[in-house]
């Protein structure tokens, strides 16, 4: 999202807007019972493999790496588009790249919002089994 403003951040500064990007998921599906009741779809993501107890003690840490419920979560929260790609095969073939493969979106209702400015879609590249790399 810093990208898509034009600023760039270093290590320190992505590490700390991770960590707030991380705590405000938290808050929203631990620590608010109304406010996680509109998540359901991460909701029924994260419980799939874990509770829900148990979840809001890894969310808490900062080697909690964000999936599917984070990205949920925060394009509605920030009202950012955000469009996940697997890389694209010919054959099931490496050598015959085909670039990319959107898979899913979240948040497009905010790529042209009713005011204000359209968003600028935030392009992630998913793999080796739950990892997302930015696409720019």
């Amino acid at each position: 999202m810093a990208r898509n403003k034009g600023l760039t951040l270093n290590a320190n500064q992505e590490r700390e807007d991770a960590d707030e990007l991380r705590m405000a998921v938290k808050e929203v599906l631990c620590d608010n019972d109304e406010e996680r009741l509109q998540y359901e779809a991460a909701l029924v993501a994260i419980t799939v493999e874990e509770t829900l107890k148990r979840y809001c003690q890894r969310i808490g840490r900062s080697d909690f790496w964000g999936g599917e419920s984070e990205l949920l979560v925060l394009s509605r929260l920030c009202r950012q588009p955000i469009v996940v790609y697997v890389p694209g095969y010919e054959n099931g073939a490496a050598a015959g790249s085909k670039g990319f493969i959107s898979i899913t979106e979240y948040g497009s209702e905010f790529k042209k919002p009713k005011k204000g400015n359209p968003r600028m879609v935030v392009r992630l590249l998913y793999s080796n089994n739950n990892h997302y790399d930015l696409l720019i």
